[in-house]
């Protein structure tokens, strides 16, 4: 999953960046309101977490502005203001949850579970598909036959976000930008390398090629 992470407290962006990747989120950061409009609205994130108080344009203006144009990811907004006003102000522009500072990491993460998981339309608390099921606190996939497998960071990400989507094909571009953040080499043949290995844990007959075109996942 990709997140975008826009916040402009330096030391906050330090605490949460190894935390989020090691909950297999691949994060972009923006340090103020105009970056993150822009990424928001060019960049298809799995979530957004938002700090109302980012300077050059605030995040509820890049909030009201994605919503206008469209942009439907889930948002978290992660502030300092906790007057209920704030708060009513924040789910009126489109806002999906609301987080005050200061915060537990692991509230954090269950909440953007939470959100990511309803926003595919998911409403039980663990991610199923078939016989599959996927610990995302451990990142381990339980087998039909009750066994545990382990995943590797990509692994884990690239089977949650086919696990999200059954039936859905997606391309190779496509997996690219929920899997990677934006420093990743784009013309890497890494996905096909990290198909072949899921498809040695998980079963060949998941995972379906489809030439030229992309990947079908199969519960």
């Amino acid at each position: 999953m990709r997140l975008l992470l826009a916040e402009d407290d330096p030391d906050l962006v330090d605490d949460l960046l190894p935390l989020l990747r090691r909950a297999g989120f691949a994060v972009d950061v923006a340090s103020d309101g105009h970056e993150a409009q822009h990424l928001g609205e060019t960049i298809p994130f799995d979530a957004v977490i938002l700090d109302l108080g980012l300077p050059l344009r605030s995040g509820l203006e890049a909030l009201e502005h994605w919503r206008a144009h469209g942009q439907s990811m889930p948002v978290l907004i992660l502030t300092a203001r906790d007057s209920w006003q704030d708060k009513v102000s924040g789910l009126r522009a489109g806002a999906d949850d609301y987080l005050t500072k200061p915060f537990h990491p692991e509230e954090l993460l269950a909440r953007l579970q939470a959100l990511i998981r309803r926003a595919h339309g998911r409403v039980e608390p663990v991610l199923r598909a078939g016989s599959l099921e996927l610990d995302e606190t451990r990142q381990a996939i339980r087998m039909h036959n009750g066994k545990w497998q382990e995943l590797t960071g990509t692994e884990f990400r690239l089977l949650r976000t086919f696990m999200l989507n059954p039936g859905r094909l997606l391309s190779k571009s496509q997996l690219v930008e929920h899997v990677y953040d934006q420093d990743f080499d784009r013309d890497s043949n890494l996905i096909e390398v990290y198909v072949r290995r899921l498809r040695d844990k998980i079963g060949r007959d998941r995972i379906e090629t489809r030439r030229g075109q992309g990947y079908v996942f199969h519960e």
